[in-house]
């Protein structure tokens, strides 16, 4: 699996993250999904995708299921974001985490979340062993996120 692994929506998706967003907007996470708001790298303009925040060892994390899509080159640029559920929003530095220790985190992530994005781990699941999880950390990208603030 290549590092630059970048999946494009399909019609499917984009139907479901905008009903997620519709309902998250309004102060409804499916299954604690919430409103990722990043600026443009280019633009300066916000951003805004779904996504699943994950807690682990009391540190917070947001995996990039597709790879290294705009989101997560937006947010290498930015630094951060806010997370948003509703009127609540949330203010947020990141730092990427290091591909050894990713393991542990898409573990969890999968286990949490692989009704819904399952299928861009190509046959990885949650009971993968280790050492395939490592082998295909590259294409994952992940942030820990702490409340900035």
């Amino acid at each position: 699996m290549t590092e630059f692994r970048n999946l494009k929506p399909s019609k499917f998706d984009r139907i479901f993250n905008g009903l997620a967003k519709r309902l998250t907007k309004i102060g409804i996470g499916l299954a604690g999904s919430q409103i990722l708001a990043v600026r443009g790298r280019k633009s300066g303009e916000w951003r805004t995708t779904p996504v699943n925040p994950l807690t682990l060892h009391g540190e917070r994390y947001l995996v990039a299921p597709r790879g290294h899509t705009q989101w997560v080159r937006n947010m290498r640029a930015a630094g951060g974001g806010e997370l948003r559920l509703g009127r609540r929003v949330e203010p947020f530095t990141a730092v990427e985490v290091e591909d050894g220790a990713k393991p542990e985190i898409l573990r969890l992530y999968l286990k949490k979340w692989a009704w819904e994005v399952g299928r861009f781990f190509d046959g990885v699941d949650a009971h993968s062993s280790d050492g395939k999880l490592l082998e295909i950390a590259p294409g994952f990208p992940v942030f820990r996120i702490s409340a900035r603030g």
